[in-house]
C-alpha cells in the first residue's frame, strides 16, 4: 500500500518536519561547534580570533554610523559629482572605514533618496571593491609583521572609556578605537591559532591539485564570506592561514577571489527593502564581482606573472606570499574596474531594461525605504522629497476645488480670466480624494519619521518636516471648508459677493502657481519670494482691509452672506499660511550655509505686520514689503544680493506703492489680521461665526 504524500499545512510551513528543522537547526549547529571547540584548542583560538575580528568590524561600522548624521552624507553628495569622483569616494571611504557593507548601505540609501544617480552609485561600488583590498594589505604588512596585540590593549581601553560618553562624536570615536583594538586582537588570535595547528594537522595536505582545487577554494571563500558577512574576515583568515603554512599560495589566491564574490550577498540583502534603483545597484555589484572573479580565475597564470614582476619593483621578497596575495587581490580588482568602466553605460541601460519599476498609485511612497533608516541624513532628504510628492497630490485636489485644471496650472495656464466665473462649476468629492491620495501617503511619511533615529540638529529638521506635512493636510481641509460656498456664490446673482469669492479663488490659484514656480526652481531666491507671497495674502484679507465692513455698511450683501464671506476668507488665509510655511520646508534643501543666509532673509511676524502698515498706519510707501525684502537681502553678513532677490523686491515695490491706497480705504479702527504663526497654522477654530456661516450655507 502506497504511503500518502505529506501535504503542506494551511499556514504554508511545509509540514511538521520542516517546522521542527527550523527550530532545531541553530541548537544543533551550536552543539556541534561546542564539541569541535572542546576537542581542539587550536581551533578554539582561531574561532575566537574570527569572532573578535567580526566584533571589531561591527564596532567600526557602529562608530562610523555615529558620523552619518549629516557629515558623511554631505561628503558623499559633494564627492559624487562625476564618475571619477564616485570611484575615488568609494575607494577612500572603504579604505578608511574598512567596511564595504556600510558604504554599500549608504550608497543604496542615497540612490533611493534620489541624491545620486545610478551611474554614480555604481562608480562608488567599483571604488569600494578596490578599497576593500586595503584590508588585505593591513593584515599582511602590519598584522603579521608586528606584535599587533600590544597595540590592541590601549586602543580597547581608550575606546571603551569613550563609548560611555554622552557626546555622539565621542561615543562614535570610542567605537572606532575599540573596533580597531578588536580587529588587531582578532588577527593576533588567528595568527597564533594557525601556528598551533601545525603541531596537530596539516591543512595544506588536504588541498586538491589543479583546477578542481582552485574551484573548490573559490567556493569555500564564497561560503565563508556569506556566513561571516565580511570579506575582510575571510581575507584575514586566509592570510593568517597562509602565513602559518596551513594553506598553499594558489589556494589562498582562489579563496580571495571567492571572498570578493561572496561580499555581494551583503549588497543583495541590503537592497531587499530598497527601491528599484537600489535593486539595480545590487545587481550591478553582483555582475561586477562575478565578472572580476571569472577573469581572475581564467587568467590566474598571467596575473601571477604580473604579481611577480610588480613584487620585484615594490621590493617584496619572492617568498613573501602574504604580501603577494594582497597585491594579487588589488590587481584583479583593478583589472575588473578597467574592464567594466567602458561598458558602464551599457550596464546601466541593461539594468534599467531588465529591472523595471513596479506600478504604483499616486499614494504609494516613491522615496521612502527601510534601508534609509540606517542613514538619517539621506532619510531626511528622502522625507523632504516625499513631502514634495504629497504636495503634488494636495495641489491637484486644491486646483480641482478651485475649478482649475491642475496640469495647466503647473504650466502657468488658467491665470487669465480669474476675475470671471469659471465656464464649468462642479462639486468635487474632497473626502474621497483625501482618503485615496493624501491620507495613505501622509500616514506613510508620519510612520517613517517616527522610526527615524535622529541626532542633534536633525531633531529640529524632523519637527519641521512633520509640521510641513501636517500643514499640507490642514491647508486641504481649509479649502474643503470653503468649497460649498464657493460653488454657491460663484454663480449667485449678487455681483458683490460673487466678486469677493472670485477674489478668494483668484488669490489661492495665483498662490498655487507661485509656489509651483518655486518648486520648479524658477525662483532663484525662494525665501524672498515666499515672504512677498505672505505679505500679499495678509494685505488682501477682506476683514483687515475694511472691505467687508464697507459691503455691510452699504447694504450690498446680507448679514448671512457677510458671515459666510468672513469665515471663508479666514479659511483661505489659513490655507495660504499653511501652504507657504510648508513650501519653506519642502523646497529648501538642508544645507547649513544656505539655510543661515535664507534665515537672515526671512521676514518675521512683526516685520510682516509693519510692511503692510499695521504696526505704523502712517508708514511711508518705501517701508512696504519691497523695502524690507531689499533691506534683509543686503543686511545678511556675507550674503550676496543676487539678481532674483532684486527682481522680486522690485516687483514688490510696485505692490508696496499701492499699499497706502488700500490702507486708506480701510475704516479707521479696523482690527488687524490674526498673527501668522511661524509654522503651519492650526485648523480654524469652530466659533459662533463659523456656526452662523454654516447655517447661512
Amino acid at each position: 500500500m502506497a504511503r500518502p504524500a505529506m501535504t503542506p499545512n494551511a499556514d504554508g510551513t511545509g509540514g511538521v518536519p520542516l517546522a521542527i528543522a527550523r527550530i532545531l537547526w541553530l541548537p544543533v549547529v551550536l552543539a556541534a561547534l561546542l564539541w569541535a571547540l572542546s576537542h581542539s584548542p587550536a581551533l578554539t583560538e582561531v574561532a575566537a580570533g574570527v569572532a573578535i575580528f567580526l566584533f571589531g568590524m561591527r564596532s567600526l561600522e557602529e562608530g562610523f554610523r555615529a558620523f552619518t548624521g549629516g557629515t558623511l552624507e554631505r561628503i558623499l553628495q559633494r564627492a559624487t559629482a562625476s564618475l571619477w569622483r564616485s570611484l575615488g569616494f568609494g575607494l577612500l571611504a572603504t579604505a578608511l572605514m574598512q567596511s564595504s557593507s556600510l558604504v554599500s548601505v549608504i550608497t543604496i540609501s542615497f540612490l533611493g533618496a534620489g541624491l545620486i544617480g545610478l551611474t554614480e552609485g555604481i562608480g562608488i561600488i567599483f571604488g569600494a571593491n578596490l578599497g576593500t583590498t586595503t584590508g588585505a594589505w593591513l593584515v599582511a604588512a602590519f598584522g603579521l609583521k608586528v606584535e599587533i596585540a600590544t597595540y590592541a590593549m590601549p586602543l580597547l581601553v581608550l575606546g571603551i572609556v569613550l563609548v560611555f560618553q554622552r557626546s555622539t562624536t565621542r561615543r562614535g570615536t570610542g567605537y572606532l578605537l575599540a573596533g580597531l583594538g578588536f580587529l588587531f586582537l582578532g588577527i593576533h588570535y588567528m595568527k597564533t591559532g594557525f601556528a598551533s595547528f601545525g603541531d596537530t594537522i596539516d591543512l595544506a595536505a588536504l588541498a586538491l591539485p589543479g583546477l578542481r582545487g582552485l574551484l573548490l577554494a573559490t567556493l569555500l571563500g564564497i561560503l565563508a564570506t556569506v556566513v561571516m558577512q565580511s570579506s575582510h574576515a575571510t581575507l584575514a583568515l586566509t592570510i593568517t592561514a597562509l602565513a602559518a603554512g596551513q594553506i598553499g599560495y594558489e589556494s589562498a589566491l582562489a579563496l580571495s577571489i571567492g571572498a570578493n564574490v561572496g561580499t555581494t550577498v551583503t549588497a543583495l540583502l541590503g537592497a531587499i527593502g530598497s527601491n528599484v534603483d537600489g535593486r539595480r545597484l545590487a545587481i550591478a555589484h553582483l555582475i561586477f564581482n562575478l565578472t572580476t572573479g571569472a577573469v581572475a580565475l581564467t587568467f590566474i597564470g598571467p596575473l601571477l606573472a604580473v604579481v611577480d614582476l610588480a613584487s620585484g619593483w615594490l621590493g617584496i621578497a619572492a617568498d613573501d606570499h602574504t604580501l603577494k596575495l594582497a597585491l594579487f587581490h588589488t590587481l584583479f580588482n583593478l583589472v575588473g574596474i578597467l574592464l567594466m568602466l567602458p561598458l558602464l553605460g551599457r550596464l546601466v541601460a541593461l539594468l534599467q531594461r531588465l529591472i523595471k519599476e513596479r506600478p504604483r498609485t499616486v499614494s504609494t511612497p516613491r522615496f521612502l525605504a527601510e534601508t534609509m533608516l540606517q542613514t538619517p541624513g539621506a532619510a531626511l532628504e528622502a522625507v523632504r522629497k516625499e513631502l514634495r510628492h504629497l504636495y503634488d497630490n494636495v495641489f491637484d485636489i486644491m486646483a480641482l476645488v478651485l475649478h482649475v485644471e491642475p496640469k495647466g496650472l503647473r504650466r502657468g495656464e488658467g491665470l487669465a480670466g480669474l476675475e470671471r466665473p469659471p465656464d464649468r462649476v462642479r462639486q468635487i468629492d474632497v473626502d474621497d480624494y483625501y482618503q485615496r491620495r493624501v491620507k495613505p501617503l501622509h500616514g506613510a511619511i508620519v510612520d517613517f519619521i517616527a522610526r527615524l533615529p535622529t541626532q542633534d540638529e536633525q531633531g529640529a529638521q524632523v519637527f519641521r518636516l512633520r509640521s510641513a506635512g501636517q500643514g499640507l493636510v490642514e491647508a486641504l481641509k481649509e479649502v474643503k471648508h470653503l468649497e460649498k460656498n464657493l460653488l454657491r456664490f460663484l454663480i449667485v446673482a449678487n455681483r458683490d459677493v460673487q466678486r469677493e469669492y472670485l477674489a478668494i479663488r483668484g488669490r489661492l490659484v495665483r498662490l498655487l502657481n507661485e509656489i509651483q514656480r518655486i518648486a520648479d526652481g524658477r525662483e532663484e531666491n525662494p525665501t524672498v519670494a515666499l515672504d512677498i507671497l505672505r505679505i500679499e495674502m495678509e494685505e488682501q484679507d477682506i476683514v483687515a482691509n475694511g472691505q467687508l465692513d464697507r459691503l455691510i455698511r452699504e447694504r450690498r450683501i446680507t448679514s448671512a452672506m457677510a458671515t459666510s464671506l468672513m469665515n471663508d476668507s479666514g479659511y483661505a488665509r489659513q490655507a495660504a499660511r499653511n501652504l507657504i510655511a510648508a513650501a519653506e520646508v519642502i523646497f529648501s534643501p538642508f544645507e547649513p550655509i544656505r539655510h543661515e543666509i535664507e534665515r537672515g532673509l526671512h521676514l518675521d511676524e512683526q516685520e510682516i505686520q509693519e510692511s503692510i502698515g499695521l504696526a505704523s498706519p502712517a508708514a511711508a510707501p518705501e517701508e512696504g514689503p519691497a523695502h524690507l525684502a531689499i533691506e534683509r537681502a543686503t543686511a545678511v553678513e556675507g550674503a550676496p544680493r543676487d539678481a532674483a532677490a532684486a527682481h522680486l523686491a522690485d516687483a514688490a515695490r510696485g505692490a508696496g506703492a499701492e499699499a497706502p491706497v488700500r490702507r486708506g480705504d480701510r475704516r479707521e479702527g479696523a482690527g488687524p489680521p490674526r498673527a501668522a504663526p511661524p509654522g503651519p497654522a492650526p485648523a480654524a477654530q469652530e466659533g459662533p461665526q463659523a456656526r452662523e456661516g454654516d447655517e447661512a450655507r
